[in-house]
């Protein structure tokens, strides 16, 4: 194993133990380097990200995309890093240059509905929710999702429908359903009530 390999590990480690700013220090010497130590970037930028400091790994993430401009895992964790300050249609964009190239990519496409939701592009994200059921048909979280856009739809009769197909894939979404704020509107509707209860 190389010094660098030995590096990698010992801030890994760090990492794993939520220790981010001694990972992140030893992730820049790793990369003083070797400036093309992907593993290093990326993970500097996770770790920029865990300690909140998400400015700063979207400037770490886009120094590795400069040379690997397609490189998945360095765009995806820019999305996110995007989505935590607000930088929807910057986000949007970089969800693009993934589908493009690989439109069933489960996890870009979750964020995108997450972004267009965030937008209050309601329809956009039903739709993406859609596609996501077309590939995995029994994922709760993107039923329950589908259920929140179309009752901010005014889509009730979808909704429930929508809610108990989430429900059947587990009954966590009973609970989620009566606490989200969301669902205040349908407190007094009996179907609501009975499939939460």
């Amino acid at each position: 194993m190389s010094h660098l390999d030995d590096l990698l590990k010992t801030a890994n480690n760090l990492f794993l133990k939520k220790h981010f700013i001694d990972a992140i220090s030893i992730y820049k010497k790793i990369i003083a380097l070797d400036p093309n130590n992907l593993s290093a970037i990326n993970n500097m930028g996770y770790a920029l990200s865990k300690s909140k400091n998400y400015k700063e790994a979207i400037t770490c993430y886009e120094s590795g995309l400069i040379k690997n401009p397609k490189e998945k895992t360095l765009l995806i964790n820019k999305i996110s890093a995007l989505r935590k300050i607000k930088m929807f249609n910057s986000a949007l964009d970089n969800c693009d240059i993934i589908l493009n190239e690989a439109p069933d990519e489960l996890i870009v496409l979750y964020h995108k509905l997450r972004i267009l939701h965030m937008l209050k592009k309601y329809e956009k994200s039903l739709e993406i929710c859609d596609k996501i059921l077309s590939i995995y048909p029994n994922n709760g979280d993107i039923h329950f999702d589908r259920a929140c856009n179309l009752l901010l739809l005014d889509r009730n009769d979808s909704c429930l429908e929508s809610l108990n197909s989430a429900i059947k894939i587990s009954n966590k979404f009973k609970l989620k359903a009566r606490n989200d704020k969301l669902f205040k509107k349908l407190e007094k509707n009996q179907i609501f009530i009975k499939l939460v209860k």
